[in-house]
């Protein structure tokens, strides 16, 4: 045996007695305990397996494709191939300065402020109803065609808008034409596009929306208000300060997850009811990506919008996460 074998030997054993006593014994008995949990449970990671593949494939997977935003991108080349942008941000700097940046994300926030707030007042209003609603059959079919209308695509929604709101035949606008003598252009105006938006949104979602609140409610302590009638509280009172305060911690959850897409303002939605006689009340950070990056094939500076803007959609999620644990003391 040589001298530096001998010598490289010694080396390992000195180090082997520097580590921390029992060290490889707790990271075996870490590992033996994670390998036995998921023996134990593993029907159920069974049945997690596709959802979790779809969320690696479909969500994790596609974030590769964030190095279009910092390259120079050629679909020739490929996303590896492409040459690196110099300097780094300016795709960045090119949506930023652009003349449509500032137009593009005040209609972003505007709609999605507007569906935020009224969706949400909206949907806990019809959760309360459905709650004080003492008639159950009555309430099972309200609440039944309620949430039906999430199921619809936004294509079946927009032809029921033009068969109502539509300025020639809308059956709304022959009523006022008949009526008044004049009409109302609620889908070409820029003076109500943005509310036939948040209408047909709310519509479409205050049903779906309902029933969280409404299973919130259910889990309130009956005793509760019981014993507020007992004091001579009637149901507005009971509403103000048991109910309310029963789902607060719902309102805020949902609130912090919603804020997280502030700047989504539904695309879906929009790209549909959009038309050039609205763009400027109606262009979204979304419908501007879309035609920049699939139909003028500008995919750096369209990347690079869309990471910009989930970028500021994670800093208000955590900051309005931050806001809610110091105000209500809930950890999410």
């Amino acid at each position: 045996m040589s001298a530096e074998t001998t010598l490289a030997d010694s080396e390992q054993r000195v180090a082997a007695t520097k580590q921390p006593p029992g060290r490889n014994r707790k990271k075996a008995r870490g590992r033996n305990r994670l390998w036995a949990h998921i023996y134990r449970y593993r029907v159920l990671y069974l049945l997690m397996a596709p959802a979790l593949a779809y969320v690696l494939v479909y969500k994790y997977g596609p974030l590769y494709g964030l190095l279009v935003a910092f390259k120079d991108y050629n679909l020739g080349l490929g996303i590896l191939d492409s040459p690196w942008a110099d300097p780094w941000y300016s795709h960045f700097a090119a949506f930023v300065t652009s003349p449509y940046a500032g137009q593009l994300i005040r209609n972003t926030l505007v709609i999605s402020v507007y569906k935020l707030v009224f969706g949400t007042v909206a949907a806990i209003g019809v959760a309360l109803l459905f709650n004080e609603c003492r008639v159950r059959w009555f309430r099972r079919w309200v609440q039944t065609l309620s949430y039906m209308p999430h199921f619809l695509s936004w294509v079946v929604v927009y032809g029921v808008a033009v068969a109502l709101l539509s300025q020639s035949t809308g059956y709304l606008n022959t009523f006022f034409r008949q009526t008044f003598g004049d009409t109302v252009p609620f889908l070409t105006s820029t003076e109500w596009f943005r509310t036939v938006l948040v209408t047909s949104d709310i519509w479409k979602d205050i049903g779906w929306g309902a029933i969280i609140y409404l299973a919130a409610m259910v889990g309130i302590n009956p005793e509760l208000y019981e014993a507020a009638r007992m004091d001579g509280a009637g149901r507005v009172r009971q509403i103000w300060h048991i109910t309310l305060p029963g789902i607060r911690n719902v309102i805020i959850l949902l609130l912090v997850l919603k804020l997280g897409g502030i700047l989504d303002a539904g695309f879906d939605q929009v790209f549909i009811f959009l038309n050039p006689l609205v763009l400027s009340v109606g262009d979204i950070i979304d419908t501007w990506v879309y035609r920049v990056g699939l139909v003028d094939l500008n995919y750096s500076v369209a990347a690079a919008a869309g990471l910009f803007k989930s970028i500021i959609g994670l800093v208000l999620m955590v900051t309005v996460n931050r806001m809610a644990r110091r105000w209500d003391g809930q950890v999410w």
